[in-house]
């Protein structure tokens, strides 16, 4: 018995800003939109795909998102050019702290969530 890999990571947003998470996830950042369950469309939010994981956004009212550390992770092959492109479209970059083997920054999408973007740092 064991773990074989994360199906999906979940976040929220507020109620009735499904077309505002839509315009940041599958627009800015290129994510691919899937049909959530039909029986799941009622509760609203959206899903995306990437790679082999999706990314579930729920609904969820009356949280304080810009205070909470969690997040998620992207790694990318062009770290600049993301940081660039992020820039370009008035989204705040903050500078994470060093660590090895990868250089990173992150951002907060529209709902104050926290995303972090990673890439390898070449030797």
């Amino acid at each position: 018995m064991m773990i074989i890999g994360i199906h999906h990571a979940n976040i929220s947003i507020p109620s009735g800003q499904e077309d505002v998470a839509r315009a940041f996830y599958a627009d800015l950042l290129g994510l691919q939109e899937i049909e959530k369950p039909q029986a799941l469309q009622a509760n609203g939010g959206l899903w995306f795909t990437l790679g082999n994981m999706d990314l579930h956004i729920g609904i969820q009212d009356n949280i304080d998102r810009a205070s909470l550390k969690i997040h998620l992770a992207y790694q990318v092959d062009n770290l600049q050019a993301w940081r660039n492109h992020l820039s370009d479209a008035g989204i705040a970059i903050k500078e994470n702290t060093v660590i090895p083997d990868f250089d990173r920054f992150e951002i907060r999408d529209p709902f104050g969530n926290r995303i972090e973007f990673v890439q390898l740092r070449s030797e």
